[in-house]
């Protein structure tokens, strides 16, 4: 059985509904800091020493965020047998 429901609500009402905190404030303070920072990069060295302070624990952030992306659409694209749709199982 297939159902499929389909919700009309803005970002904004999905995000209350779901429990989610308002990061709004947040995220323009960090755009803001690194819009700023930004004006006064002169090289693409700069530009990249500045990413690397940024992100939390620099490349093995990056690293394990992917995996976490790569495993979430894994087993997204599993059915509850653990065959994969994908492959015509």
């Amino acid at each position: 059985m297939k159902m499929n429901i389909e919700i009309d609500c803005s970002p904004e009402e999905a995000r209350r509904f779901m429990g989610l905190p308002d990061v709004e404030k947040a995220n323009a303070a960090y755009v803001d800091a690194i819009s700023n920072a930004m004006k006064g990069v002169s090289s693409v060295d700069q530009l990249e020493d500045y990413a690397k302070q940024l992100a939390p624990m620099g490349q093995l952030g990056l690293k394990m965020f992917q995996n976490f992306i790569e495993n979430s659409m894994g087993q997204a694209g599993s059915t509850p047998s653990g065959k994969n749709r994908s492959s015509g199982n």
